[in-house]
């Protein structure tokens, strides 16, 4: 059974859950880096006017998606960046390596234009899940 929407969010205390949903790894991820944004900021005003490539080696899968996470907070945070789009390909190196190669797409934050939703502070390793069964679910916490 494939869910309705990429990705939904659940309780936690103080801080923020979801579950990002795809019928691989790699839609799994982008939709979890969707929900990530959509925590920052409204993300249907984002518009496509830059992208950014990123590479992520990492030594499992959770491992790759913390990173992978991580990173682009990173770079909202150093660059003022914000993305609504994302291509992941993500492959397996030897029994301990995982390497993410991704594109993601927006545009530079605009308070003008763009709403201020939540300060996204970390991405969590607490509750953090990947599930496959007809397909793959993803859960996250961000500490905001």
């Amino acid at each position: 059974m494939t869910p309705k929407t990429p990705f939904e969010f659940f309780d936690v205390t103080a801080d923020v859950g979801f579950r990002a949903y795809g019928r691989n790894l790699e839609e799994a991820f982008e939709n979890a880096a969707r929900a990530v944004f959509d925590t920052i900021t409204d993300m249907k005003r984002i518009k496509k006017q830059l992208s950014k490539r990123i590479t992520i080696e990492s030594e499992d899968e959770k491992a790759l998606l913390y990173d992978w996470l991580t990173e682009l907070l990173f770079i909202h945070d150093s660059e003022d960046l914000i993305f609504s789009q994302f291509q992941v390909k993500i492959r397996k190196e030897g029994l301990d390596r995982f390497v993410l190669e991704a594109e993601a797409s927006g545009e530079e934050f605009d308070p003008t234009i763009h709403e201020i939703r939540d300060e996204v502070k970390a991405v969590t390793f607490h509750l953090m899940k990947i599930q496959r069964e007809h397909g793959y679910t993803v859960q996250v916490i961000l500490d905001t």
